[in-house]
């Protein structure tokens, strides 16, 4: 344990913050700045690709876009599919959708509809966790093609916005803020 905590201290002082963006008032955190050192950035992998491990999902499911960088390379590592989960009109074929509210407004978004299958366990994996309305409504998404998300893994938390508390399954974040 006292190892896992030494490397995500080196994620956690890899990541760069950013005053007042995208509006005053807010502190963006940049994963950005992670994947600019080789170092960090496997440490960052080794992390994710270690606790999805330790969920045994069917598959992997991406949050656009960020979610994308990260999807990918942990599916990839543990041989299970991908499928990502984007914004409106991005996804060709049929597509289940659903419109959410975030902190900067309303978005929507999609997935595939054979993307799943019924009784299909996933796990979630985004870059951010701050009011949880992405996440919720990705679970939301995933439920209704009959699939279960079994966690969703965050690389950072917001912890005073209590995004948690808006999402229906268990979180997982690396670094807290």
């Amino acid at each position: 344990m006292a190892n896992n905590e030494k490397l995500i201290k080196i994620v956690r002082d890899n990541i760069r913050s950013y005053a007042d963006f995208p509006k005053p008032g807010i502190i963006f955190r940049d994963i950005f700045s992670v994947l600019k050192v080789p170092e960090a950035f496997k440490i960052l992998q080794e992390l994710l690709v270690q606790r999805v491990k330790l969920k045994a999902p069917d598959a992997v499911i991406g949050l656009e876009s960020r979610g994308f960088l990260l999807g990918p390379i942990i599916a990839l590592q543990l041989g299970l599919p991908f499928v990502p989960i984007r914004k409106k009109g991005k996804l060709p074929g049929k597509i289940k959708q659903l419109s959410y509210t975030i902190e900067y407004g309303e978005d929507t978004f999609e997935i595939q509809t054979d993307g799943l299958q019924k009784g299909q366990n996933v796990v979630l994996v985004d870059d951010l966790l701050a009011t949880g309305g992405s996440l919720r409504a990705a679970c939301t998404l995933v439920n209704q093609l009959g699939a279960k998300v079994v966690e969703c893994l965050v690389v950072m938390e917001l912890k005073d916005l209590n995004g948690q508390e808006n999402i229906p399954v268990p979180v997982h974040s690396i670094v807290q803020f």
